[in-house]
């Protein structure tokens, strides 16, 4: 249940908040571009599956994910801890975001896809090793 006070806010966190993407962010922008260039064909944010991956390879049945630190939990049990405003609904929007990538997970294997996740810090700074994991998919599974 969602109270008024959970939206209080000062200015610094509302700028900062106002800078988020939700879509279309540089982490995601720098891997589709190098699969693009690597002969990966893709749809974006594909609403036909479930969790609507970042990108979605069909030929191959991939669907990557380029997931927050924060919104996705990263290190969630050390960083839930520092939390210091609006504690209560971070926890319940983080746990319930974790708990929904793992749902969307499942429903994608069901589907006969393969889900994979990349912490959007690993994808902007180690975007090749990103590339490699997504071709090793494609390989191991004797795909291409």
């Amino acid at each position: 249940m969602k109270h008024p006070a959970y939206f209080e806010t000062d200015e610094k966190t509302s700028k900062r908040m106002s800078k988020v993407k939700l879509k279309r962010g540089d982490a995601e922008k720098r891997i589709a571009k190098l699969l693009w260039h690597k002969g990966y064909r893709y749809r974006l944010n594909y609403k036909g599956l479930p969790g609507s991956p970042d990108i979605a390879i069909q030929r191959y049945k991939i669907a990557v994910f380029i997931d927050g630190e924060f919104w996705h939990g990263k290190d969630w049990e050390k960083r839930k801890s520092r939390l210091k405003r609006n504690r209560d609904y971070w926890i319940e929007k983080i746990e319930e975001n974790i708990a929904r990538d793992s749902i969307v997970d499942k429903k994608l294997k069901a589907a006969g896809w393969i889900p994979i996740r990349f912490w959007s810090k690993e994808a902007l700074n180690n975007a090749e090793e990103c590339i490699r994991a997504i071709d090793e998919y494609v390989f191991e599974n004797e795909i291409l």
